[in-house]
């Protein structure tokens, strides 16, 4: 499948010398908690984490970015250090560009501007259904939004067509971002895949999950 175009990439363009590009493998460092904070990052290729380590060192996922979505714009609006760790959950390219460089870029094309302000809103809104998910909705319906999320990067035309889409994520990570145990996580899963939603675990040498498109008619499209 092609990649789809990414809606920053003209925005690099207008700065190529304040732009890096960073190859990680899973597992690898984008920026950790506590650092200081002078670039924006921009994912093109694979998936990312957000986490944030408490004091007592219990680790909470703040979610999962996947390409063309972004991460450590708090230092636009005048943040110093890192208030979240992100790391790479697979193998992923991101970009990363000046603080100030992003800024003057921004200032200077109102496109530009409205695409980010665009993707920051739309951002907002997902962290807002989020928290309303996390105080009305049972596990099963919030974990089968976070594995839509996830396997649909890049892949809703196939998904909408009806199409078997994969998701590749460990159970840690999933209960974490539900706020349950992995045990619970592999419970879900199990009576996903009974009800035929998924096919998992054994069904998928590649350690993926599965996800088909009656997960989303049949557990995330009711009301609260």
């Amino acid at each position: 499948m092609a990649e789809a175009a990414l809606w920053f990439e003209p925005l690099l363009d207008l700065i190529p010398h304040e732009v890096t590009q960073v190859v990680l493998r899973k597992g690898g460092v984008v920026y950790a908690q506590g650092q200081k904070a002078d670039g924006v990052y921009f994912v093109k290729k694979g998936k990312v984490r957000r986490s944030v380590l408490s004091k007592a060192g219990q680790v909470a996922v703040l979610g999962v970015l996947t390409p063309g979505e972004f991460c450590g714009e708090g230092c636009l609006s005048g943040q110093a250090r890192r208030v979240s760790s992100t790391t790479a959950v697979t193998a992923a390219t991101v970009v990363r560009v000046e603080a100030a460089a992003l800024a003057k870029a921004l200032h200077g094309s109102h496109e530009l501007s409205e695409a980010f302000l665009a993707h920051l809103l739309a951002r907002n809104i997902t962290v807002e259904k989020g928290f309303c998910g996390q105080l009305f909705n049972h596990l099963g319906r919030r974990l089968a939004r976070v594995l839509l999320k996830l396997s649909c990067s890049g892949q809703e035309a196939a998904y909408a067509e009806g199409h078997t889409i994969s998701a590749t994520i460990s159970l840690e990570t999933l209960a974490k971002m539900i706020g349950t145990t992995r045990s619970r996580v592999n419970a879900i899963l199990d009576q996903f895949c009974r009800l035929g939603l998924i096919d998992y675990s054994g069904e998928t040498p590649d350690g993926a999950i599965r996800v088909h498109p009656e997960l989303l008619t049949d557990v995330v499209l009711s009301d609260y």
